[in-house]
């Protein structure tokens, strides 16, 4: 009865302030939440690349059935990254000159890492200064994006298989 009481109160002040949140709505209500999990994989055949996979996490979105809810997309690679940025060629050009100049791969002696005979660790810095995952609304059945907004995967250690998980959840 206890864990009822504060759901109902925060209920009320949700509904008093007229605020809709349909995944907030769905769980008082007992509404069933739809899910999709899918992977994508990629091997980039040069050591750093940059791929559009917009289209491809849309057709999942349609896919999934989901009208209002939130879609993850994570690169499970510690040496990539998924990042939304405008799809540009000069400022994927930038980007590529610019983490180069942050963290650039040569000399390979240069990074700690690399004595544990890896020759990576820019490819582990870039990673980290592009991201790991974006989260994106879904908005009557849509990617919710802001103007210009693409989701990109970014590979920064190429040459072998690696995946991106795409988790799409709501009603």
């Amino acid at each position: 009865m206890r864990r009822d009481k504060p759901a109902k109160t925060l209920r009320k002040r949700l509904l008093g302030l007229r605020i809709r949140l349909p995944i907030l709505e769905c769980f008082w209500k007992n509404c069933p939440v739809k899910s999709l999990t899918e992977h994508l994989w990629f091997e980039i055949p040069s050591r750093r690349g940059f791929v559009n996979i917009t289209d491809t996490v849309e057709d999942l979105v349609r896919k999934s059935g989901v009208k209002e809810g939130l879609c993850l997309v994570n690169a499970m690679h510690i040496s990539a990254s998924v990042f939304i940025n405008d799809n540009e060629q000069g400022l994927l050009h930038d980007y590529e000159v610019w983490l180069e100049k942050l963290a650039p791969h040569a000399p390979v002696s240069q990074y700690e890492h690399n004595r544990t005979g890896e020759d990576n660790a820019d490819a582990h810095l870039k990673r980290q200064v592009m991201g790991r995952e974006v989260v994106v609304a879904i908005t009557q059945g849509k990617l919710d994006f802001g103007p210009w907004e693409q989701i990109f995967y970014g590979e920064f250690d190429g040459h072998r298989r690696k995946r991106v998980l795409v988790k799409i959840i709501g009603e």
